[in-house]
């Protein structure tokens, strides 16, 4: 899996430059449109836009992350979405399904409390990190570290001999 992550990641970031290097070319050419273009309405959308340029490429990038956590953090709240969650979203490694639950488990969390702590902590550290590594990059070693730990979770549970599930990365 990380080494998927990381090849993928590569090639993201190669397709990102691609289209950096074609859009300033374009955005050259397209300048002059912009003059002669009727501006939107929209107070609304000029305010998010604003909010989100002014973002570093850091935050930008765990925003989608962030999302990710909170969109699941809500599902566990359906009841009729508990067996899917348990199922998918716990990694056990008595379960039947034991690779879905590596990847999936990472963006779990069952406590408000925990999510948000994280969610800042990966906040704080993202502009530093992504600067250094890059959006790709930092995907990746998200997902990767992930599912690491998991894998990790699953030996420490098969060594001690308990084998409940559990959450998170």
């Amino acid at each position: 899996f990380t080494g998927s992550a990381f090849g993928s990641a590569a090639i993201w970031q190669y397709e990102a430059l691609k289209s950096r290097v074609q859009s300033y070319f374009e955005e050259a050419r397209a300048d002059w449109l912009d003059k002669i273009r009727p501006q939107k309405r929209g107070d609304f959308r000029k305010q998010v836009n604003s909010w989100w340029n002014n973002l570093t490429e850091g935050q930008r990038t765990v925003t989608g992350i962030i999302a990710a956590n909170v969109f699941v953090f809500c599902l566990w709240r359906l009841p009729g979405m508990r067996r899917i969650m348990f199922t998918y979203f716990t990694s056990d490694p008595s379960s039947r399904a034991l690779c879905s639950p590596m990847l999936l488990s990472t963006f779990s969390h069952f406590s408000l409390f925990h999510m948000a702590a994280n969610m800042y902590v990966l906040w704080s550290f993202s502009s530093s990190i992504v600067s250094l590594l890059g959006c790709e990059q930092f995907i990746a070693v998200y997902l990767s570290a992930g599912v690491i730990s998991t894998f990790v979770s699953y030996v420490a549970k098969m060594a001690t001999g308990r084998f409940e599930p559990s959450l998170g990365a």
